[in-house]
């Protein structure tokens, strides 16, 4: 999936990610901000670099800003903000609904 504008999903609220993705042409890029970094920062990058490898994005700049998000959150906020940084509007709703976290 190509990356053609900034897309945001999330709030900075407590327990949620806010994601922003953004045209690259350096691969993938991964910014984070964490109340919990210490503990989960490597499983939040895993998360995020799994979910954009699923969906076939191959640059993009991502910065998060965690505020203590669960897994299935951080995927599906990533998911949501690469559908509106690519300007898609068709879902595979089946396919993303096997995918695990």
């Amino acid at each position: 999936m190509e990356i053609k504008q900034n897309g945001v999903a999330g709030t900075v609220e407590s327990s949620d990610i806010m994601v922003t993705v953004a045209q690259s042409d350096n691969g993938i890029e991964i910014e984070l901000e964490s109340s919990v970094e210490k503990q989960f920062g490597a499983q939040i990058r895993k998360v995020i670099k799994e979910t954009l490898e699923k969906l076939g994005v191959e640059n993009a700049k991502v910065t998060a800003v965690d505020q203590g998000a669960l897994d299935c959150t951080v995927q599906a906020r990533t998911i949501a903000a690469v559908y509106r940084a690519a300007d898609e509007t068709t879902f595979n709703w089946k396919e993303i609904a096997t995918w695990s976290v």
